[in-house]
Formats: C-alpha cells, structure tokens, sequence
C-alpha cells in the first residue's frame, strides 16, 4: 500500500527517489522537495517493501478528479519487480482519479504503454530530446 511521505522528504532515501525521477542537479532536487513541501495540493507517496521505500510517486489531483504524475520512480535494484505498475494501480484504486496523464521521455514510454496509457508525442522540449504525454483514461468521461 502507498504511503504519504510528506513528512518524510528530509530521509535520505526519499531524497535518492526524488533524484532518480528529476534532472540530477542538487539544486533540482532540493526545489522539487522545497515544492512538495510547500505546496498543499501535491502529494508524495511511497511504496516500501521489506521495510524499504522501494518507489515513489508524486502526482497532483484537479478539481475535476484528472491525476497528473510529476514523478515516478523505482530504486534500480527493484526495477522489473512490477512496483511501478503497482503504484499507478494503487493510485487508481485509492484515488479513483478519471484520468492519469504524465510527460515523459522515450526511455518511460513503454512503461506507460504496458499499463494501458495512451502515447502521444510532443516533440522536442530541447533539442534532441522528444517528450511524450502518457494519458490513462481511468473513467468514461461523457
């Protein structure tokens, strides 16, 4: 079961997540806590195993129940274990979002695709780079 880390984010492992799912400056990181800190409205969770924070996942909920992912991420050691999938299945189940939608880079597409997310790509934010919007659409909208 996911698990709030709000309280949290000064952990050492936590801190190591976040920097996985976020470009690697320490600056970077130490914004992406700062928000997740001050802003209310955006939630952390992590999925422990063995007593072990082994992923998180940041997201924020509209008021129109659509989820949007700002990060997600499985230590290297647990990846192929099925705890990412588990998490976006987990954040279904607790939240009943409508929809989930996350940006990401080529190398997640296939991630997102597996679980049943739409792909669309946005081109290139910076040169070289293509970005995707991965869309689940968790509930019929009418």
């Amino acid at each position: 079961m996911l698990q709030d880390l709000k309280s949290r984010l000064h952990e050492e492992e936590v801190r190591q997540l976040i920097e996985l799912s976020v470009f690697p400056d320490p600056e970077h990181v130490i914004r992406t806590i700062e928000q997740y800190r001050a802003v209310d409205d955006l939630r952390i969770m992590g999925y422990e195993s063995e007593g072990q924070i082994v992923g998180i996942v940041g997201f924020h909920i509209d008021s129109n129940d659509r989820m949007t992912l700002r990060h997600i991420a499985v230590q290297p050691e647990a990846r192929g274990a099925g705890f990412g999938r588990g998490m976006i299945l987990e954040l279904l189940h607790q939240f009943n979002p409508v929809s989930i939608e996350a940006e990401t880079d080529e190398e997640a597409v296939e991630f997102y695709r597996s679980i049943g997310f739409r792909i669309e790509s946005t081109g290139e934010k910076t040169p070289g780079t293509e970005r995707f919007t991965c869309t689940y659409d968790a509930v019929e909208v009418e």
